[in-house]
């Protein structure tokens, strides 16, 4: 009897800790910053006139993120780039851009350079989210009228890339795809939940993805995601190179995440993004009549806190 009663209680205690629930946050230190170092290899493949123009790009830098305050729902970040670079294998042969390069006839470089270290604030929900970026385009404008041999129409045409690539609303969603990965509610091991994230850079996406915890260990939340993709159907054509552009795509994409099981932040994240549809392009000077192309896309993406 004695036997049959311990393991009635060993039972008991076994399924109360099998439906224990976990609530996956952020739980950030005011004053303390936290980093994330990402590197994304992409592979962009595109068919023009029969022609293949195939481009393979690498995307590096580190981000710093320092709490300046927090209250019961949301964290108040300074954001700061600490380095920034960019490479391409192009049809035509390679180019790169470093912000620790020291070459003043390299203007890309420079720009790279001059948004090293110029801090913008952004807001996060305790989840992940970010509820809002706040001074970015000030501070592009202000690294931009730096350069004074940069004027009229290719200013404007450099400020609109930039934009599209490190604008508030891109951010936004950059970091997004690293923090926003938590549930609102607790969870058990195993359970999944669904999260919506809206990317925008020179095409608007909507990511859809479906997060669930795999594995709880002493130090780490392990998250795996599935996701769908695709260009939002309302977007209209964007100005790109000079040109109006509009994509039409759609894909999948993978994640594999260890968050910190004290901190909640991002100690480690690995995606892998296929995505592939049309481009079309606006008739304009440059394309008379305009054209539509098919185009594939694979970033493959790793971030880490160090």
């Amino acid at each position: 009897m004695k036997y049959l009663f311990n393991l009635f209680l060993l039972l008991i205690v076994s399924v109360s800790c099998q439906a224990q629930k976990l609530k996956l946050t952020l739980n950030l230190t005011k004053g303390n910053t936290y980093s994330m170092v990402t590197n994304t290899v992409s592979t962009i493949k595109q068919t023009i006139n029969g022609q293949a123009n195939n481009v393979d790009l690498t995307i590096a830098g580190t981000t710093s993120f320092k709490v300046l305050n927090a209250d019961d729902s949301v964290y108040y970040m300074e954001v700061n780039y600490k380095s920034l670079s960019m490479k391409m294998q192009l049809p035509t042969g390679p180019i790169s851009f470093d912000s620790q390069k020291k070459d003043p006839s390299d203007i890309m470089s420079s720009i790279l350079a001059g948004l090293v270290n110029k801090p913008f604030t952004a807001t996060f929900t305790k989840s992940g989210k970010v509820h809002e970026v706040e001074n970015v385009e000030i501070m592009i404008a202000s690294v931009l009228d730096g350069f004074p041999q940069i004027q009229g129409e290719q200013k404007q045409q450099i400020k609109n890339q930039f934009l599209q690539s490190f604008g508030a609303k891109a951010i936004k969603g950059n970091i997004e795809m690293s923090t926003a990965v938590f549930p609102e509610v607790p969870v058990s091991k195993n359970d999944k939940w669904t999260i919506n994230t809206i990317l925008e850079s020179a095409m608007t996406a909507n990511l859809n993805t479906v997060y669930q915890l795999t594995d709880v260990t002493p130090t780490s939340y392990i998250i795996h995601g599935n996701a769908t993709i695709e260009t939002s159907k309302k977007d209209d054509f964007k100005t790109v190179n000079g040109m109006g552009m509009k994509y039409n795509m759609s894909g999948t994409m993978t994640m594999d995440i260890k968050a910190d099981k004290t901190t909640g932040w991002i100690s480690e994240s690995k995606t892998k993004q296929m995505i592939s549809g049309t481009v079309e392009i606006k008739d304009n000077p440059k394309v008379p009549g305009g054209m539509t192309f098919p185009m594939s896309v694979v970033n493959e993406s790793v971030t880490t806190d160090k």
